[in-house]
């Protein structure tokens, strides 16, 4: 695996923000992942009439589980950074993974400061 896509990236995409679809048909799903918070974000915004497709578009991703150690990480992150509980695990799993996290959150996710953050697009 190579990058953990956030979720600002995926509701792009499904918004129709062509720059979010381009970056994406540009990677090979199965060398990228998504959280379980990211899966569940995104899935809450979801009509029941769009359930299926969007499903489907999210399982082609590996899937991240939080368990002790990465609630651990995210815990101190969260205090050193001052990171949202979701940032704090997305950056946990990113560590913990050795992945880059897809993002264009640069309020909490500075890309000179954080090395392991990509954003591939500006809006």
């Amino acid at each position: 695996m190579e990058n953990l896509l956030d979720s600002v990236i995926l509701i792009d995409h499904l918004n129709s923000i062509e720059p979010a679809t381009e970056y994406l048909a540009g990677l090979v799903p199965e060398r990228q992942a998504i959280s379980v918070v990211t899966r569940a974000e995104i899935l809450v915004g979801v009509s029941d009439e769009e359930s299926g497709i969007v499903k489907a578009l999210l399982d082609q991703y590996s899937i991240l589980s939080i368990d002790r150690e990465t609630a651990d990480l995210a815990a101190e992150l969260r205090k050193i950074h001052g990171w949202k509980l979701p940032d704090a695990f997305q950056a946990a799993l990113c560590v913990q993974h050795g992945l880059k996290l897809v993002t264009r959150n640069t309020k909490d996710f500075v890309p000179g400061k954080h090395n392991f953050v990509v954003v591939p697009y500006i809006i």
